[in-house]
């Protein structure tokens, strides 16, 4: 917290005091009780070392949460990837068999509606449809 524990703080390191202890409780650290008598503390701080006691046996800096996998991510890149390989295909086959146009579009739109379903749910929830987290 810093070097001299005599020296007084003000208001913003009260503040930055509570924001540790909020992300030390976060991440599982403390107890609600703790927590609640570790703010209390801090925000009846008058010097540097007033605080120190708070922190003594918590990490210097909290873990920072690390994100779960973006699957998410592969997700939205294959339903666009799905389309465009469908398209493809589609001229493939229409140079060969122009009657097939007319079936893979049939197919296409109805990918392309059960994408869409599957896009909205996912939104909706925050997670990937058919995706067990």
């Amino acid at each position: 917290m810093g070097e001299r524990p005599e020296v007084r703080i003000g208001t913003a390191e009260r503040e930055e005091a509570v924001q540790l202890l909020g992300d030390h409780f976060a991440a599982g650290r403390l107890t609600l009780d703790e927590f609640d008598e570790r703010v209390t503390r801090a925000t009846e701080a008058r010097t540097r070392g007033d605080l120190v006691p708070l922190f003594r046996d918590l990490p210097s800096a909290p873990a920072a949460l690390v994100p779960p996998p973006a699957r998410e991510n592969l997700y939205l890149n294959l339903v666009t990837l799905v389309p465009l390989v469908l398209v493809a295909l589609l001229i493939l086959v229409a140079i060969r068999h122009p009657i097939a146009i007319l079936l893979a579009l049939v197919a296409l739109w109805m990918l392309g509606r059960r994408a869409y379903r599957l896009v909205t749910e996912w939104r909706a929830s925050d997670r990937p449809p058919g995706g067990a987290d």
